[in-house]
């Protein structure tokens, strides 16, 4: 069905280490045509609820630029509050990323993470959680080789991928003019070892047997395992 790759094929991914030069931790990931900006903020302060304690805190902000689809969008600072849709995604971000943080280990501080989507393709969630924890682990390198923190809180990896049927056809990494038209769709956040962060699914016109769904879920399994190749291999070049 795929005229530029086949069904079980993710787009070509590219993660640039160096595109900001103030961000303890960076990255610009690309899935195909999308791009998302993650930065990582490393704050010497707690959340209010974490006051009084020794332990740390890793958040996450996502946000789209104006021109990042087809149409201009207004910014939502100019609305005056952020969408569902983006509280939803930067909620989803944070939770997946302190899944793989013993915050205890990380101290009295704050990692801030801000995604912003440069250019919008389909699956931009995905390619933040998937640049956002080699922006993480950036930044944590740098405070352990500063010796601000003396053991390491990063106890994994994370990443993340869509699938979903299309035409009956299972894929992955669909891109968005797969997205729209899909009859099933699903968004994984997992480990490299095969552990499951969380799993959003949707099926849009029929329901889905657990067989069809077990074949996104192994379409997800091996292109983890890609990503996380990718995080590690852009981590080692910061």
């Amino acid at each position: 069905m795929r005229e530029d790759r086949d069904n079980h094929q993710i787009r070509p991914v590219s993660i640039d280490t160096t595109f900001n030069r103030y961000a303890e931790g960076s990255a610009l990931i690309s899935f195909g045509h999308t791009r998302v900006l993650c930065t990582a903020s490393v704050e010497n302060k707690q959340p209010p609820f974490l006051r009084g304690t020794e332990q740390g805190w890793v958040t996450a902000e996502y946000g789209m630029l104006p021109r990042a689809t087809h149409t201009r969008g207004n910014r939502e600072a100019a609305r005056g509050k952020q969408g569902g849709r983006t509280v939803e995604i930067q909620r989803l971000i944070g939770r997946s990323l302190r899944a793989v943080v013993d915050l205890d280990k990380l101290g009295p501080r704050t990692i801030a993470l801000d995604c912003d989507v440069l250019q919008a393709d389909g699956g931009t969630r995905t390619a933040a959680i998937t640049g956002a924890w080699v922006a993480l682990r950036i930044a944590i390198n740098r405070l352990l080789e500063d010796g601000e923190i003396e053991v390491d809180p990063v106890r994994g990896q994370v990443a993340a991928i869509s699938c979903g049927f299309v035409q009956g056809q299972a894929l992955v990494d669909l891109q968005y003019s797969e997205d729209s038209q899909a009859e099933m769709d699903a968004n994984f956040v997992m480990t490299p070892e095969g552990g499951v962060i969380e799993v959003q699914a949707t099926a849009e016109q029929e329901p889905v047997s657990w067989n069809e769904f077990m074949q996104l879920k192994q379409l997800a399994d091996e292109a983890i395992q890609q990503l996380a190749e990718l995080q590690r291999a852009a981590v080692a070049r910061a």
